[in-house]
C-alpha cells in the first residue's frame, strides 16, 4: 500500500463557510491568560488582520458505527449536577450529532472536526453487516476533516482499511448498491503503523488544515499494542511504534516545513476519577484527575505539540497534563458511540504561527436527543436499514428478561460461553469448556422490543450487535496447569493493572480474590471443573474464539494450545443455542453470573 493515501479527483472538495449565526462557545477547563490588544498600522491608524484568530477544534471518538442511537447504557451519559448528585441523559446518533455538530460550527469561520480513531469495527449490523461502508458515507456528511486509526480499524486487515480510505468495492461481498463506495473524504492517519516490507506508515503520518493564513497540523497515532487487541490476522505485516516517539518525530517534520501549531490525535486514553463527562478533571490540581496509559504519554510528547485529543478508553474527560516542559496541555476524550463531542477553543498566534497555549479552552456536550434530527442522516440510515431488514429483523431466539453484559462476570458472557461449549461439543464432543473475553461482549441483550418482532425476541440484528467480530469458534488442547495459568493470566502481566476476566461456561467455577495482588487473586485451591479439581498433568479440551486462542487480550498460553479444529463464527453458535433452548412459550432465562465468586 502507498505511504500516503491521495485524494479521488472526483470526491468533492470541502469547503468552509461562514454561518450567518451567531454561537457562543460554553467552555470549561480554560487555562485563563489575558491576550495582547491587536496590532495596529502606524502611519493610516488601520487596524492589521488580527494577531489573534480562534480556531474551533470539535472532536470525537470511539464511534464504532453507532449510527443509530445505542441502546441502554451505551445510549447514555452521566451528568453531574451543581449539588453533587447525577443524573443520566439519553444521548447519541448520527442523527443527533450531526445537528449538535452543524449548530456548533454556525459563526465559527475557523472550525476544523477531526476524531481519534475507531470511528469502524465492533459495530452494530446497519454498519457492520456492509463492512462499514455506512459510517464512512456518515462521517462525510458530517464533515470530519481527519482522523487517526485506531485498533479497530484493523480487525478486518490493513487492505480492508486502506479500502476504507480510498473507495472501491469489498473483495468478496461486492457492491451493496448501484453506487461504487467512494472512501473517505477525510484522512486517516497512520503516524505509527508501518508495513514490514517498506518500513513506511501505511497511510498518511500526518495532515496539515489550513484556511488563508492559519496552519494547524495533526499527526494521528494508534495505540502501540493494538496487536495485543487486535486478531493476528488484522495485523499481519505490520509493526506498530511507540506513541510518543512516532508523534515527537512528526512534530519536528511539521516544524521544519513552518507548522508551528499542532495537535495528535492519540488512540490511546486515561481514566478520569469521575463517570461524570463535566467533572473538572483539573479540580485535584493540573493532571491529578486521571490516570491510565495517557498520562505517561502526554508528559512525554514534545512541548511543540499544543493539544491532545484520545480515545480508546471510552471515558469522558477534559483535563491538562503537564507537558516535558513542565506547562500545562490540553488533553480530551469524548466517550464513545457519539454520545459527546467535544469543543475546543485554538487561538492561533499570526505572529508566531503557534497556538498561544495559555488561552486553549474546552469541553465535553452531550449529544442530545431532543434537537432536530438531521433529514440527511435520517434517510442515510432508512437506506441501509431497508438493506439490512431481510437479515436483520429475523428471530434467532426468545429471552425472559434482559441479558446484561455488566459486571466482572456477565450474564451475557456467560451465556455466550454456554453456546460456545454447546457448539464446541458438536464438534468434538470431548470438549470440556469455554471461556470468553469480556471485550467481544460488546452488548447485551433487552427484552424490551426494539421494532415490530414483539418483548423478548431476539433479532438476527440484536445478536450480531452483541458478537459484531466474526470471529470462530476454536478448540484447543491444554494440560491444567496450562488451564490454571490462563486463569492466573486474567489478572497478571499485561493484565495486572487492568483485569481481564474470561467468562466461563457454566461447570467452571472458581473464587476471584480482590483483597490480593497479582495472579494471586485467583484462589488456585478453589477452581472446579464439573465439581472436581483440575489435575494440573491432564489434557482438557476448551472452546475459546480466534481471537482468544491467537493468545489476545494478554492470554499468551491461549495461543499454545494444541490439536486446534477450526468452527464456524461465534454468532452462529450463539444463534444455533438460542434456537435450541428457547421458544416463544418457553424463553431462556439469563445466567445468573455465579460462578466467580468475587471477594473485595
Amino acid at each position: 500500500m502507498p505511504a500516503t493515501s491521495q485524494p479521488d479527483p472526483g470526491r468533492r472538495r470541502r469547503t468552509y463557510r461562514l454561518l450567518a449565526a451567531a454561537a457562543t462557545l460554553a467552555t470549561t477547563g480554560a487555562l485563563a491568560a489575558a491576550l495582547p490588544a491587536d496590532a495596529h498600522d502606524a502611519h493610516h491608524g488601520k487596524p492589521l488582520p488580527s494577531r489573534y484568530q480562534d480556531v474551533q477544534l470539535l472532536s470525537f471518538n470511539d464511534l464504532h458505527g453507532n449510527l443509530e442511537p445505542p441502546s441502554g447504557s451505551s445510549g447514555r451519559v452521566t451528568e453531574l449536577q451543581a449539588d453533587g448528585t447525577t443524573k443520566t441523559i439519553d444521548a447519541g446518533g448520527v442523527e443527533y450529532l450531526a445537528t449538535h455538530l452543524r449548530e456548533a460550527r454556525q459563526g465559527n469561520a475557523y472550525s476544523i472536526t477531526a476524531a481519534g480513531g475507531d470511528m469502524v469495527g465492533a459495530s452494530p449490523l446497519i454498519s457492520g453487516l456492509f463492512h462499514d461502508e455506512p459510517t464512512i458515507e456518515a462521517l462525510n456528511k458530517l464533515d470530519l476533516d481527519v482522523t487517526s486509526v485506531g485498533n479497530h480499524e484493523f480487525d478486518e486487515g490493513a487492505k480492508e482499511l486502506a479500502r476504507l480510505q480510498n473507495g472501491g468495492c469489498h473483495p468478496t461481498a461486492g457492491c451493496y448498491t448501484d453506487k461504487r463506495f467512494k472512501g473517505a473524504d477525510f484522512p486517516y492517519l497512520a503516524a505509527n503503523v508501518l508495513s514490514e516490507k517498506t518500513g513506511k506508515p501505511i497511510l498518511a503520518p500526518y495532515w496539515v488544515w489550513k484556511k488563508k493564513d492559519v496552519k494547524i497540523g495533526f499527526i494521528g497515532v494508534t495505540l502501540e499494542d493494538t496487536p495485543g487487541v487486535v486478531s493476528a490476522e488484522g495485523v499481519k505485516s505490520l509493526k506498530f511504534k511507540d506513541e510518543v516517539e512516532t508523534i515527537n518525530k512528526y512534530a519536528k517534520v511539521l516544524q521544519r516545513q513552518g507548522v508551528k501549531s499542532i495537535v495528535a490525535l492519540i488512540h490511546e486514553g486515561g481514566l478520569p476519577a469521575s463517570g461524570a463527562y463535566n467533572y473538572n478533571c483539573d479540580s485535584p490540581g493540573a493532571g491529578g484527575g486521571i490516570s491510565g496509559p495517557i498520562v505517561d504519554i502526554a508528559k512525554n510528547i514534545s512541548p511543540s505539540v499544543d493539544a491532545l485529543v484520545t480515545g480508546h478508553t471510552h471515558a469522558a474527560y477534559v483535563c491538562t497534563i503537564p507537558d516535558p516542559a513542565g506547562n500545562p496541555r490540553m488533553v480530551t476524550s469524548a466517550a464513545s458511540f457519539g454520545r459527546l463531542y467535544t469543543d475546543t477553543t485554538l487561538t492561533y498566534d499570526r505572529f508566531t504561527g503557534d497556538i498561544a497555549r495559555t488561552s486553549v479552552k474546552s469541553a465535553n456536550h452531550v449529544v442530545t436527543r431532543t434537537v432536530a434530527k438531521a433529514p440527511d442522516m435520517t434517510e442515510l440510515i432508512s437506506k441501509w436499514n431497508t438493506l439490512a431488514a431481510p437479515i436483520g429483523n429475523r428471530a434467532i431466539g426468545y429471552i425472559a428478561a434482559d441479558v446484561p453484559n455488566t459486571g466482572t462476570e456477565s450474564p451475557m458472557g456467560d451465556l455466550i460461553a454456554d453456546a460456545q461449549l454447546a457448539y464446541g461439543r458438536t464438534l468434538d464432543a470431548g470438549t470440556d469448556l469455554a471461556l470468553m473475553n469480556p471485550g467481544g461482549v460488546r452488548a447485551g441483550l433487552t427484552y424490551a422490543a426494539k421494532g415490530s418482532e414483539g418483548d423478548g425476541v431476539v433479532t438476527y440484528a440484536e445478536g450480531f450487535t452483541v458478537q459484531p467480530f466474526s470471529n470462530t469458534v476454536n478448540l484447543q488442547d491444554f494440560t491444567g496447569a496450562q488451564l490454571i495459568q490462563v486463569l492466573k493470566e486474567q489478572v497478571s502481566g499485561t493484565n495486572t493493572s487492568a483485569p481481564k476476566i474470561l467468562q466461563p461456561s457454566a461447570n467452571l467455577t472458581y473464587t476471584l480474590d480482590l483483597t490480593k495482588t497479582g495472579a494471586d487473586r485467583v484462589v488456585t485451591d478453589s477452581i472446579r471443573l464439573n465439581g472436581a479439581a483440575v489435575d494440573p498433568s491432564a489434557t482438557y479440551r476448551i472452546a475459546t474464539n480466534s481471537f482468544l486462542a491467537g493468545g489476545g487480550d494478554g492470554f499468551t498460553t491461549l495461543g499454545q494450545g494444541t490439536g486446534d479444529l477450526v468452527g464456524t463464527d461465534d454468532l452462529t453458535a450463539l444463534e444455533q443455542y438460542l434456537t435450541a433452548n428457547s421458544s416463544a412459550t418457553s424463553p431462556i432465562a439469563p445466567p445468573v453470573a455465579n460462578r466467580i465468586t468475587i471477594v473485595q
